[in-house]
């Protein structure tokens, strides 16, 4: 769809035709030049001349042209755009952060995937998150991944594609074999400081509990809580594991201070409940922006106007460079 930028400007086209009218052509009489010989002269040039004085009249290509390259110029300045069609864009309402523990315990193979084999736990969370991960649209998502030490693998984007790739990248033990809980906490609260989204979540998934933080699960949620940040915190695995009990407690705790939910999910199924429920929780109104992209085209009727204008006047170079020869060899001749 064309649009135009000074559609008033498109006024100016009958501007020639108003002037013509209002100004016409200055006409000033003249006494003529009275030459005595001048049947001597017709006589020697074999023309006749004409009652009047001779006046150069504008011919019906050079007025055409300069209607034209008129017209050219003023659809040029009225700035035609071309419009093409909507295009929308989800503005981000939500800066979701997760943080999924790497450490050693994460190898235990007690989760199940849908082919019914045995599977880490560590691959059980990757199935489920990939999946929780396609449906954000309208979050801005980053990624930490924790255990002897908390590391921000993805900060917050809105490229969903790198953050899944990432997360599939992840591999247990890379972040140490320990369980740094309130660390983990910690840095989030970091990368939270630099969000201006009023809405902060952080989803805390874990599978077992703090082995000496620097700053302790309870005092980090009492932090968060204070920055506006909302922690769901999800308990993976066997609560009972002998090597490493789940500490149900303080992930219950962590949850009550921020104002999230406690989730277990000892099996996949629950694991996708606990995230399911999670994005049911609140529903983000997204801002979407629609913007229709423009290309100018007023540079077409200018370019238009001056090669008319060039060709014009190559064309009188040309005539009159052609009379000039015929008239030099016909001098020539005459001699």
């Amino acid at each position: 769809m064309i649009t135009w930028v000074y559609p008033w400007a498109l006024v100016l086209l009958g501007l020639p035709i108003v002037l013509r009218r209002v100004m016409p052509a200055h006409k000033e009489p003249r006494p003529a030049l009275q030459v005595p010989f001048m049947q001597r002269l017709e006589s020697a040039s074999k023309g006749r001349a004409a009652a009047g004085a001779a006046t150069r009249s504008v011919g019906k290509v050079q007025a055409a042209v300069t209607i034209v390259v008129w017209a050219l110029l003023v659809v040029s300045l009225a700035r035609p755009q071309w419009v093409g069609e909507a295009l929308n864009k989800t503005i981000a309402s939500r800066d979701l952060l997760l943080a999924v523990d790497l450490s050693s315990s994460m190898k235990e193979q007690d989760f199940v995937n849908p082919a019914g084999e045995n599977i880490d736990r560590l691959t059980a969370v990757k199935l489920v998150v990939d999946d929780f991960l396609n449906h954000r649209e309208g979050d801005r998502v980053g990624l930490i991944v924790f255990g002897s030490a908390a590391f921000v693998q993805t900060p917050f984007t809105e490229d969903i594609a790198a953050c899944r790739q990432l997360l599939d990248e992840a591999q247990i033990g890379m972040a140490g074999p320990s369980t740094m809980l309130g660390d983990a906490i910690g840095l989030a609260i970091t990368v939270f400081e630099k969000s201006d989204l009023e809405e902060r979540v952080l989803i805390l998934l874990t599978d077992g509990n703090d082995t000496g933080s620097n700053v302790p699960p309870d005092n980090a949620a009492r932090i968060a809580k204070d920055f506006g940040i909302v922690v769901h915190t999800i308990a993976v695995g066997d609560p009972e594991a002998a090597h490493e009990p789940i500490d149900e407690d303080t992930l219950k705790l962590i949850a009550e201070t921020t104002g999230g939910g406690f989730f277990r999910a000892s099996s996949r199924e629950e694991l996708e409940a606990a995230y399911a429920r999670i994005d049911a929780m609140k529903t983000q109104a997204a801002e979407v922006l629609t913007h229709r992209p423009t290309s100018e085209l007023f540079h077409w009727p200018l370019a238009a106007a001056l090669w008319l204008v060039g060709a014009y006047h190559v064309v009188q170079l040309i005539r009159y460079r052609s009379k000039r020869s015929v008239s030099e060899a016909e001098g020539q001749v005459a001699a």
